[in-house]
């Protein structure tokens, strides 16, 4: 069972960039999931799609993952430019370049 290493995106309920500096081990499932008849649920037997390990590191992740013999893979993710940030007023500045309007 291959481990994921990676940094998690921020949700889409975020505006902030809150949980998206650590680094994450999760499992890959080994078993498709199943919708059950009698419920509706979705179920799988994979116990271990449910644990996700949180590390400040990429090297405290690979370090954990190499010392419990599990195999794993690294996905870096890769940082966007900040947006430049403006308040609202500037939309109606009178030096603006635009003319405003609906």
């Amino acid at each position: 069972m291959v481990a994921r290493i990676y940094q998690p995106a921020k949700t889409a309920m975020q505006s902030g960039r809150a949980k998206t500096k650590d680094w994450v081990l999760d499992y890959e499932p080994e078993e498709p999931r199943v919708v059950e008849s009698l419920m509706g649920w979705t179920t799988s037997g994979d116990m271990k799609s449910q644990l996700r390990l949180s590390f400040a590191t990429r090297e405290e992740a690979v370090a954990y993952a190499e010392r419990h013999g599990i195999p794993y893979q690294v996905f870096e993710t890769t940082n966007k430019a900040p947006r430049s940030s403006q308040s609202y007023a500037d939309n109606f500045a009178y030096g603006r370049r635009a003319p405003w309007t609906h």
